[in-house]
């Protein structure tokens, strides 16, 4: 187990080789919320306290008391690294987890499908303000829906895990094994009306990354799987990332997923081994805290798109009073004033929250190996307090008007479905 061990070293990112071209920003067509353009100014330098490690420790320790098997958290601040973990990776051998073990990242894998869309739009192969079904003929029920739409949540598609995982343990159970077509996922969706008119609003929906993941075949004429592999994961050097759809392991040394009930009881399920094809592009990449922190500096430093296409990530459409999204992409702002910006991710058996700062010199991406835990999802998002805003001043008034983030509802998986 690493516990709290401090490291110095610069991680050395590989060149990304992208073919340009000179794209004009898009205008919003939401107003943005939060700082908007600010937040992506070239060089941008932040002045953020020292990362609380023990702090950090403690919040890994509150996640075990709440239920989860194990708990991570990794802290890249531009060149040093500090890395914490309490409990085990394995409820059966009793192996204690430890930030050198790989885990699914469920939605995180967001923000890979949609740094693939922005290189496109680089390259001059797609138009974010242009229909979808201009490039996927026929696929979606309206013209009006944009590729802006489907990567901000505005489409108004239904997110069909609402009715797949509307009973926790035995949805899963019945497609744990399946593999789906991307088509199969969108007709499920398509079973139910648009929840509104596209560009209305926000409405967070797996729907619009299955999307996602088939403009990636159809316009780079490759898998998502080839698309990730030599857009991202080569390029960074990302050792431990990789997209194995549909198979079902998780090579190398990993943390197990354990899945509770709705009605807790005590009763886990290992729910490590299973094909993710009910996500597939909308989160069925397997990942590390390492290459997590990686990714999300790389992107925020402007190492894998043009500085016009960040710009167009980061225009942000409200969720609620302290976040927004942008296009793959969330902003979180924090109780010390600092907002960061990344991703976060779940998938039976796993909660993952991914964030750097502005600047991409301070990232963060904490883990525990469990699910469908309300509880356990509102302790890990205080992870990034710990890592970005450092120890509370002693003279700070109450934690309960100190913390600006608001109680986390819903997951990423079967969001309008509200479980305590």
């Amino acid at each position: 187990m690493v516990s709290g061990m401090t490291v110095r070293g610069t991680a050395a990112l590989g060149a990304v080789l992208l073919s340009v071209l000179a794209v004009p920003a898009q205008t919003a067509t939401a107003a943005p919320a939060g700082d908007g353009d600010a937040s992506v100014r070239a060089g941008a330098a932040e002045d953020l306290a020292a990362p609380d490690v023990a702090g950090l420790r403690e919040v890994l320790r509150t996640a075990l008391t709440q239920g989860a098997p194990g708990a991570m958290a990794r802290v890249d601040d531009d060149g040093t690294v500090h890395e914490v973990a309490e409990g085990v990776a394995d409820r059966t051998t009793g192996r204690a987890i430890a930030n050198a073990d790989r885990f699914r990242v469920g939605s995180v894998t967001k923000s890979f499908s949609a740094v693939v869309l922005l290189q496109l739009v680089d390259e001059g192969a797609l138009d974010l303000d242009t229909s979808v079904n201009t490039y996927l003929p026929g696929l979606l029920p309206d013209d009006r829906i944009t590729v802006r739409h489907v990567l901000s949540h505005r489409s108004g598609l239904y997110d069909y895990t609402n009715d797949m995982f509307a009973d926790t343990v035995p949805g899963f159970e019945a497609v744990r094994n399946k593999v789906f077509s991307y088509q199969e996922l969108v007709d499920l969706s398509l079973k139910q009306p648009l929840g509104n008119a596209p560009g209305a609003a926000y409405s967070y929906s797996n729907t619009n990354f299955v999307v996602a993941g088939m403009l990636i075949e159809k316009l780079t004429g490759k898998s998502v799987q080839s698309a990730y592999k030599s857009r991202i994961i080569k390029p960074l050097g990302l050792r431990d990332t990789s997209y194995v759809h549909p198979r079902t392991t998780i090579a190398g040394r990993h943390a197990k997923g354990y899945l509770p009930p709705d009605v807790p009881d005590g009763t886990l399920t290992d729910s490590t081994e299973q094909t993710v094809s009910w996500a597939q592009s909308a989160g069925a990449i397997i990942s590390s805290t390492r290459d997590l922190d990686t990714f999300f500096s790389a992107l925020l430093r402007g190492r894998l798109t043009s500085a016009a296409q960040l710009a167009q990530m980061q225009q942000w459409v409200p969720v609620n009073s302290t976040q927004g999204y942008g296009l793959g992409l969330r902003r979180r702002d924090l109780s010390c004033g600092v907002s960061v910006y990344g991703h976060t991710g779940t998938v039976q058996g796993y909660y993952t929250y991914a964030f750097t700062s502005k600047d991409g010199k301070r990232s963060v991406t904490a883990l525990a190996n469990t699910s469908n835990n309300g509880t356990v999802l509102n302790t890990m998002a205080r992870t990034l307090e710990s890592a970005f805003c450092g120890k509370p001043a002693k003279a700070a008034p109450a934690a309960s008007a100190r913390v600006a983030a608001p109680v986390e509802r819903y997951e990423d998986v079967a969001p309008g479905i509200a479980r305590d």
